[in-house]
């Protein structure tokens, strides 16, 4: 059998050690199917004295990484720090020059500075490998790149972010309000103390923009990502979608419109029979829908030590089996700038709530402000009255652009029967199976 891949990680999280776990259990399957063993020479993490649930103590510690990344006896550096800049930006840069491949479930890393680096990754004759960056323990870099290359995609969508999915899906199922559905989620460990990052879309936003660069050949672009979260979903949205035959989720999209490509992270109301509407708790799934393969779609485990570090060692076994792979599927010099599509340009159905008074002409109202924006209604309903006596109007419009709602919404808002703004979630079509 060949001399060992020897490997440093940075960062000893539950990621870190998850990693450390497989390779020991596992270390001669893993050898058995990459043709080499793969040995663990070195580690670093900001607590050396920390107790782990793995003996580290075998390795050579480095209190600084990036030092790690340049001098350690290892030829993959394994990035599990975090963050799109300093010290997990400077030891993957440091690393390429050095002229050892890296491996990174670090998605604001690749979906910010991963077009850099792919230069880099190329320039020094090395990959620069992602897998656990995007939906955890789902093969989906692997698939877009490799399994299904030999399609032209239209588009891939899906559920990206588990802590996200979690609150949607709970709320659905209890009727709680998202506040009390949250402090659940930060118990369990399914959100951070500051859950912003995932409850206003910007993981799922630094997902999606790397999918859109594996799947349409474009340069990874996450400022052009249109990205809105789940704050304002109320306990009334499920109950409403409920009847009428959807349900809640946060979905990113993206795939190619009027010649450029769109990138949206929205909360959406899908078919509660449905592609995805099963998909709960912290799961996540993707959708990749080609030419030739048609739709394919995946579903797993989108965060976590087991399922992340499981992707971390399927890169690990392809560096160690000799497999090269360009970091977004084709050399950066090939990849394309697209001009980006905004939101505004989406074509779709819509659900609308209104919280009005209840009194005469109302409905006539919202009527003439949709007819004046040439929007079509597919139904319209009376809800149940609030505690003041107020009215809840629910609003199904047919397919519409969307800088028309937009411009319906502000007259609506305006109009003095209206107690609070208009809220909205755009309504999906996400076909059959």
């Amino acid at each position: 059998m060949s001399e060992p891949l020897k490997v440093a990680i940075a960062g000893l999280g539950t990621v870190g050690i998850g990693t450390i776990q497989v390779l020991t259990i596992h270390a001669d399957q893993v050898a058995a199917r990459c043709g080499r063993p793969i040995q663990i020479t070195a580690v670093s993490a900001r607590n050396r004295r920390r107790k782990r649930d793995a003996d580290v103590s075998s390795y050579v510690w480095f209190d600084d990484p990036v030092v790690m990344a340049k001098e350690a006896d290892a030829d993959v550096i394994v990035e599990l720090i975090g963050g799109s800049s300093g010290v997990a930006l400077d030891l993957t840069r440091e690393a390429l020059a050095a002229g050892r491949h890296v491996v990174t479930a670090n998605k604001a890393l690749m979906a910010e500075a991963g077009a850099g680096l792919a230069i880099e990754a190329e320039a020094s004759g090395k990959t620069l490998a992602y897998e656990a960056a995007v939906a955890g323990g789902i093969p989906i870099i692997k698939a877009l790149r490799e399994g299904l290359g030999g399609n032209s995609f239209s588009r891939v969508l899906g559920i990206l972010n588990g802590t996200c999915n979690y609150i949607l899906s709970t709320m659905d199922a209890t009727g709680r309000d998202f506040d009390d559905v949250l402090k659940d989620a930060q118990d369990l460990g399914y959100a951070e103390a500051d859950p912003s990052f995932d409850i206003d879309g910007v993981d799922a936003a630094h997902k999606l923009a790397i999918l859109s660069s594996l799947a349409f050949g474009t340069k990874v672009d996450f400022e052009s990502v249109y990205v809105e979260g789940i704050r304002n979903v109320i306990a009334k949205d499920f109950e409403y979608a409920r009847d009428l035959g959807y349900r809640v989720k946060l979905l990113g999209l993206t795939g190619e419109l009027d010649g450029g490509i769109y990138q949206w992270v929205h909360p959406c109301l899908i078919d509660a029979h449905g592609p995805l509407a099963a998909v709960d708790g912290s799961f996540n799934a993707i959708i990749a829908e080609g030419d030739f393969v048609g739709r394919s779609t995946y579903e797993g485990r989108g965060a976590g030590a087991g399922p992340t570090a499981s992707a971390v060692v399927a890169d690990l076994m392809d560096i160690a089996a000799g497999r090269f792979n360009h970091t977004f599927a084709v050399p950066s010099e090939d990849l394309r700038n697209a001009a980006s599509v905004q939101v505004e340009k989406r074509v779709g159905a819509y659900y609308v709530r209104l919280k009005v008074l209840d009194q005469a002409g109302v409905f006539a109202d919202v009527g003439s402000a949709f007819r004046d924006h040439r929007i079509s209604m597919e139904s319209i309903i009376q809800r149940d009255h609030d505690s003041d006596g107020n009215v809840h109007v629910v609003i199904v419009t047919h397919d519409v652009l969307e800088s028309q709602m937009m411009d319906a919404l502000e007259d609506l808002e305006k109009h003095e029967a209206m107690v609070e703004a208009p809220h909205f979630i755009r309504i999906e079509n996400l076909g059959g199976e």
